[in-house]
């Protein structure tokens, strides 16, 4: 199997979004793809089957943040102080789609780990929520209010929060690796909902917070990276510059 790493810098939703897609829709037989980035303007990211009336519109507009449909499941995430990856894999590569995202999740560990030894502590989630009874509670309009089964916990809290879907004959999963405390403040773009306003304070926490440093999102990066040839047995990347039509920009 053949790997290509994309390190990209701060984009639009909408250009990471659609990036991830399109690299879906391409990946061939034998190759994968680990795609690494941030967002610019901060962006609400919302569950290919959730609805925008969970959102305040114009407070989100007023406040110059960007919403958009994930390709994938989950629910409502404000992309801010974190770094985001994407993996898509052949279904070739004769892994189950639960399998590649434990395998996936233990990649992150092991990066987180190589980052800082203080993530010795962190942990999967071994259950599987029961979702029909979640989506009916108030706070299960927010992807990070709950860990699912793989997902990566530190003492308990959730740290990193992961989607995937199979377009195909490509297995895409993508996340958020949190990094400081701004993706907290989703709760203060919800429409009315019964969410408490510091409901993510009791259920999450953040690489700044563990740590109590600041992140440095290329010491970051590399780690990830290290991570995945690590665990996947990766002996060299092939750094991939990837570009999309104008209007992805």
């Amino acid at each position: 199997m053949i790997w290509h790493l994309i390190s990209d810098g701060e984009k639009s939703g909408s250009y990471n979004m659609g990036v991830d897609i399109e690299l879906a829709k391409n990946c061939p037989d034998d190759e994968a793809f680990l795609r690494l980035y941030r967002w610019k303007p901060y962006c609400i990211s919302l569950g290919a089957n959730q609805d925008k009336s969970d959102l305040d519109i114009a407070k989100v507009e007023r406040d110059g943040l960007e919403i958009v449909k994930r390709p994938t499941g989950g629910r409502a995430v404000l992309h801010a102080e974190e770094l985001t990856y994407s993996v898509n894999l052949p279904t070739s590569i004769g892994l189950t789609a639960k399998e590649i995202y434990n395998k996936i999740s233990v990649s992150i560990i092991k990066g987180l780990q190589l980052f800082d030894p203080a993530f010795n502590d962190l942990t999967l989630e071994d259950e599987t929520p029961f979702f029909p009874a979640l989506l009916k509670k108030p706070e299960g309009i927010l992807c990070f209010s709950t860990t699912s089964k793989n997902e990566i916990k530190y003492r308990n809290m959730k740290l990193v929060g992961s989607a995937q879907r199979k377009l195909n004959n490509v297995i895409l999963q993508h996340g958020s690796i949190l990094c400081g405390k701004y993706h907290r403040r989703l709760t203060g773009y919800l429409n009315p909902s019964g969410v408490k306003e510091n409901h993510l304070d009791s259920v999450t926490t953040e690489i700044e917070s563990v740590t109590g440093k600041n992140v440095d999102y290329s010491i970051l990066r590399k780690c990830i990276v290290e991570g995945f040839k690590q665990t996947w047995q990766i002996e060299e990347m092939i750094i991939l510059n990837y570009s999309l039509l104008p209007e992805y920009n």
